[in-house]
């Protein structure tokens, strides 16, 4: 009876290893955007905040509820349009609940044609995320960095396209 018992714990055992390690997402592997939206934690976009390379990177926290976001969405993407054959990388994170990665990320996307990046960050520990991104930020949306090798800046503020574009061309110099 006893080695009945214990066979039953460690095939359990077993069993939820298997599930958890299939859950697991490959951290060192690139997002792929080429397919649904991701929705990810903070140790996966991590990397993104810290290329050295010869391209700009412009990443933008909003979300559907926030009307400021919304209304500057549009100018990211003619900044994408504009700049396109410059080395300039555009992220849009989204920070919508995940419950409404149905009801309300997919339709605003289809609706408004955006095709820059967007990756859903699901990561509740706020505290750590945030002053990660920078330690200025009160977690305030919308909030834009814009980093190369060379320099980086943090805005938690809401753009005009023209201040959007005078932005990236002081970056893309």
């Amino acid at each position: 009876m006893k080695n009945y018992r214990l066979t039953i714990v460690i095939i359990a055992l077993f069993a939820a290893f298997n599930t958890l390690s299939c859950n697991t997402i490959d951290k060192s592997k690139e997002i792929d955007f080429n397919s649904d939206i991701p929705i990810v934690d903070f140790d996966f976009i991590k990397p993104l905040f810290e290329k050295e390379n010869d391209t700009t990177y412009l990443i933008n926290f909003w979300a559907t509820w926030c009307s400021p976001c919304v209304k500057e969405i549009p100018y990211f993407e003619e900044i994408a349009k504009k700049y396109s054959s410059e080395k300039l990388k555009i992220y849009l994170i989204n920070l919508d609940f995940p419950s409404h990665y149905e009801s309300r990320l997919l339709p605003f996307v289809k609706e408004k044609n955006v095709r820059s990046e967007i990756i859903m960050l699901n990561d509740p520990n706020e505290n750590r995320w945030i002053d990660a991104v920078n330690p200025k930020w009160t977690g305030a949306i919308p909030a834009t960095i814009i980093y190369n090798k060379d320099k980086r800046e943090f805005h938690e503020k809401e753009f005009s396209f023209e201040e959007l574009d005078n932005l990236v061309l002081k970056f893309l110099k």
